[in-house]
């Protein structure tokens, strides 16, 4: 007899040395993957926050103002500068060619005015007026009408309101020693030049274009047409550019919520094919780990089975005799130690996502510990849960191996499904003694059993909560144990929808 028990204790250790090794290999390789460079990512904004607090109010207000995406981003890039320069062209447009062209005309158009009332004289007869009437409008676009005894009004000397008419009030007062008025408003498309005479008042009516320059108008038009043309070139490209960068990003997030998103064609900008070539190389490895594990895996199973199949027959056939029930309890603790160990590790890797019922999945697995005899209560679901892309076999799994750890220690289980547009939760409550917060943690690893504050006859090997929790993670979701109101423990499952 003490070679049996020698090989089964062994045997047992082996096993249990082999998932501790394999657990904390697995920690330490995800540890030196992960922490290498989130520690520089960390360094890099650790060096960018260490900075006055004015210059972080103002760089929090900069983020407030601009686009969250990346297309609105490269957008901006692009459309500041261009901006920019069309201010700066305006700028030196007004402050160069506005002003110089604005001096030209007003001075040439007051030496004409001049001009006239120099010919005119003091007192102009009646034949220097047609004279000068004819001249002015077959030359210099000009209509004269003299009124004679006529005097100009006093309300309607005021300083003309826009510039260019500022600009000729000035430029006729310079050249003119005689009362006069620019009225560039009460005629359209005409400007108003009344002059007083010793014996009259000239009315001449120029027409506008001899004082506004038409360049102006087709500078506006043609600034503003470029930057159109270019904002809508600039945009087409750059939904080319992001239209890549998304579809990875989707592909990504699919696969981590364990969604078969199809084959990635790496396409775009040479950086972004780069990516997805490595995210598609990524995913390629990670199944193969995947399936590697479950070939593996369901080797060993056969290997494992076949000693305690053989010490299961020895102790068969051995005579009653006192431990030999304690052996016979031992093999039976490490068939289920292995069973559970391959389930966990094997996982549910081969099963395809599909649109289901979340809501029937867990009613399924309400009703089964309800026929088993467990104090198992549901409230009513919402009713406009949409389908989720799980796989139904291992989140019926999970939901069974959570409701099954809670009815095991506690009287009455509650389950309750809340549901958003992002999440679904499944929550479960009982009135048990609970999880001391500092070691819920602790509880998710495999063969971890708090023995301390349970009861050693209720059964199983500590993987319940650990497949559960593997399960939901492999759907982009977590499992997390909370205080209940209940008075005892409450595991909440979040799923994204």
């Amino acid at each position: 007899m003490a070679v049996p028990n020698r090989e089964t204790v062994s045997f047992k250790n082996s096993i249990i040395l082999g998932c501790r090794v394999h657990q904390e290999v697995g920690i330490k390789q995800t540890t030196e993957i992960s922490d290498a460079p989130l520690s520089r990512k960390f360094a890099k904004l650790r060096a960018m926050t260490t900075s006055s607090p004015e210059t972080s109010t103002l760089t929090q207000a900069i983020k407030r103002v601009l686009p969250k995406t990346l297309f609105g981003r490269a957008l901006a890039i692009i459309v500041t500068p261009l901006i920019l320069m069309q201010a700066i062209s305006t700028f030196v447009f007004y402050d160069r060619h506005w002003d110089v062209m604005t001096r030209r005309l007003v001075y040439s158009l007051s030496g004409d005015i001049a001009l006239v009332v120099e010919q005119l004289g003091q007192m102009p007869d009646a034949e220097t007026l047609v004279n000068a009437t004819r001249g002015a409008r077959r030359h210099l676009d000009m209509v004269l009408v003299f009124r004679p005894d006529a005097i100009l009004e006093n309300t309607a000397q005021h300083e003309a309101v826009d510039q260019v008419g500022e600009s000729l009030r000035r430029s006729i007062a310079a050249k003119l020693q005689r009362p006069f008025v620019v009225d560039t408003e009460t005629v359209p498309k005409r400007i108003e030049v009344r002059i007083q005479f010793a014996n009259g008042v000239l009315d001449a009516s120029i027409n506008r274009k001899r004082l506004y320059s038409s360049t102006s108008y087709v500078f506006v038009m043609w600034m503003v047409g470029s930057s159109l043309v270019l904002f809508a070139i600039a945009i087409i490209f750059m939904r080319n550019q992001i239209r890549p960068i998304r579809r990875l990003a989707i592909a990504a997030r699919g696969f981590g919520l364990g969604r078969d998103t199809g084959d990635l064609k790496p396409e775009g900008a040479s950086e972004v094919r780069l990516a997805g070539e490595a995210f598609r190389q990524m995913r390629d490895r990670i199944r193969r780990q995947i399936t590697q594990r479950t070939e593996m895996l369901a080797g060993v199973s056969h290997d494992l089975r076949t000693p305690l199949t053989r010490m299961k027959l020895q102790l068969a056939m051995l005579e009653e005799s006192d431990g030999i029930d304690e052996l016979r309890g031992d093999v039976s603790d490490m068939e289920r130690m292995v069973e559970g160990y391959l389930a966990f590790a094997r996982g549910e890797g081969t099963e395809a996502p599909i649109e289901s019922d979340v809501v029937e999945l867990v009613t399924d697995a309400v009703q089964q510990h309800r026929r088993a005899g467990m104090d198992v209560s549901m409230e009513q679901p919402p009713s406009n849960v949409p389908p989720v892309p799980v796989r139904p076999q291992a989140i019926q799994r999970a939901v069974t191996n959570l409701l099954g750890n809670a009815a095991r220690y506690a009287e009455h289980v509650e389950v309750t499904l809340l549901h958003d547009s992002e999440h679904l939760e499944i929550i479960v409550d009982d009135d048990g003694p609970g999880i001391p917060e500092d070691n819920r943690e602790e509880v998710f690893r495999p063969f971890h059993r708090l023995d301390a504050s349970r009861n050693p006859d209720t059964g199983g090997v500590g993987l319940g909560l650990t497949i559960a929790r593997d399960i939901v993670r492999g759907h982009g979701g977590d499992l997390l144990l909370e205080d209940s109101p209940k008075g005892g423990l409450r595991g909440r499952i979040s799923l994204p929808v």
